[in-house]
């Protein structure tokens, strides 16, 4: 007999897959800010708001985030999915905790710095592949621009490309930083998401197979006390 099969299991282990995501994901976002660098466009635009306005860089992640998810829900005509919800209000929680750590400081060498940046735009890329993976929906900004995309009929590359080019505008007018790392994410991010994704998905399908089998009866192990409920020893 087959008990929560897809359900229980599924349902726990991809909610823990998305999760997980947004803390490896920020923790990259992290390691960037604090690389001083060049951040990432949003965080750019992030980070600009925060100079001016101050707050800090995770409650201006989810301002933003609760903009862009209202816009959305606008334009769509629907409620927001749970999982935007979710990566708008953990994203900037998980930033905001990432940054208040003591033991994350910026590099006194220019060479650490890049090397600060390059693996948090790696451990982002990882991130990003692990919560696409768990297939719990887009984030606000993602959900943003498969909409422009439909009611436009422009390509996808070419509405994140304006997005992106107009929140870092923004960003750099309000003093936001924008230097190689933010030329170095541009270029690089695509392909070693393209590079985790497919990982990060076999990853998943085994966690969620494992899961299904420890909760299908006839899939487990089978133990000599599966026969009657009396244990061999007793017998």
């Amino acid at each position: 007999m087959k008990t929560y099969t897809n359900g229980l299991a599924g349902f726990w282990m991809s909610w823990s897959v998305f999760v997980t995501g947004l803390l490896v994901m920020t923790f990259g976002i992290a390691l960037m800010i604090k690389a001083d660098a060049g951040s990432a466009p949003w965080d750019v635009f992030h980070i600009g708001l925060y100079n001016q306005l101050g707050l800090s860089i995770g409650t201006w992640s989810i301002i933003v985030g609760f903009f862009i998810i209202t816009t959305t829900a606008f334009m769509e005509k629907s409620w927001p999915k749970a999982g935007a919800f979710l990566n708008m209000l953990l994203v900037g929680i998980f930033i905001d905790f990432y940054l208040w750590l003591p033991i994350l400081n910026t590099p006194d060498m220019y060479f650490g710095q890049l090397i600060m940046l390059s693996i948090g735009i790696i451990v982002m890329g990882y991130g990003i592949g692990l919560y696409i993976a768990a297939d719990k929906g887009a984030g606000p900004r993602d959900s943003l621009m498969l909409v422009l995309t439909t009611r436009t009929g422009w390509k996808v590359q070419h509405i994140r490309l304006s997005m992106e080019i107009i929140v870092l505008a923004l960003g750099w007018l309000m003093k936001g930083p924008v230097s190689i790392g933010t030329l170095l994410f541009c270029v690089t991010i695509g392909p070693i998401v393209g590079f985790s994704l497919p990982q990060c998905k076999y990853l998943v399908a085994r966690l969620m197979e494992r899961g299904i089998k420890n909760e299908d009866f006839n899939k487990r192990k089978v133990r000599l006390d599966h026969y009657d409920g009396v244990g061999k020893k007793a017998r």
